[in-house]
């Protein structure tokens, strides 16, 4: 299977989501920002990690890993977090969920 490259137009499409999420559903100075790597989105909230998405092709089927300040790392693993029921393949489910974790 070849690799997913995250092109611009995603790039672009995935930071007007975190954007419209900090303005609907965050207070004033309260934000997440949007970090791309390779195939990895990573999601801080005010500049601290929250967690980490994979891209597999599809916007809405994205891999999430939670970031575990225990071993500062992040976990794709753990399923046991406030939270949880949130993740559902979406940016904004990210999001949701690090803001009940967090």
């Amino acid at each position: 299977m070849a690799k997913k490259i995250i092109s611009d137009e995603i790039r672009s499409l995935l930071s007007e989501k975190v954007e419209k999420f900090n303005q609907n559903e965050l207070r004033k100075n309260d934000s997440f920002s949007v970090e791309i790597r390779g195939k990895f989105i990573y999601l801080k909230r005010n500049g601290e990690p929250r967690c980490r998405l994979k891209y597999d092709g599809d916007i809405n089927d994205l891999e999430f890993a939670i970031y575990k300040y225990s071993s500062s790392a992040y976990d794709a693993e753990e399923i046991f977090f406030p939270g949880t029921g949130y993740v559902d393949g979406t940016i904004e489910g990210a999001m949701r969920a690090a803001v009940e974790a967090y």
